[in-house]
């Protein structure tokens, strides 16, 4: 015999307040774990949905008019990284996820998020 359990549920609540054009001025979000309860501040937020049905994703892409050209390149390199790394943990995919991580490094050079190494100079040895 079978008991039904309750599922565990967990939510994201996302506040953006924008301006008259549209374009976010804040983003405030919370989450329904005990841990992390109270309401934090983001410059951004990029938020992904994979609808099964449709076989798409939907986006939701959100940045204040105050975040600078370099926090955005931070956050994508991050941003890259861990998707490489989500991607490799889901589908054992290592070559793929050390070319996507190779990207990132890239990426991260020539915006001046890490220090160059010289590894993507013309003739690969910095």
């Amino acid at each position: 015999m079978t008991q039904n359990k309750e599922k565990l549920k967990h939510r994201l609540i996302v506040d953006v307040s924008m301006d008259e054009n549209m374009i976010p001025e804040e983003i405030n979000w919370k989450s329904s774990d005990e841990q992390n309860s109270s309401e934090e501040s983001a410059a951004a937020a990029l938020i992904y949905f994979w609808n099964k049905t449709q076989n798409e994703t939907f986006n939701l892409d959100l940045w204040t008019k105050e975040m600078s050209v370099e926090e955005m390149n931070k956050m994508m390199f991050q941003m890259i990284m861990t998707i490489a790394n989500t991607y490799e943990r889901a589908t054992s995919e290592d070559q793929i996820a050390l070319a996507m991580r190779d990207f990132a490094e890239f990426f991260g050079e020539k915006t001046g998020v890490i220090p160059k190494t010289g590894k993507f100079d013309p003739d690969g040895k910095g």
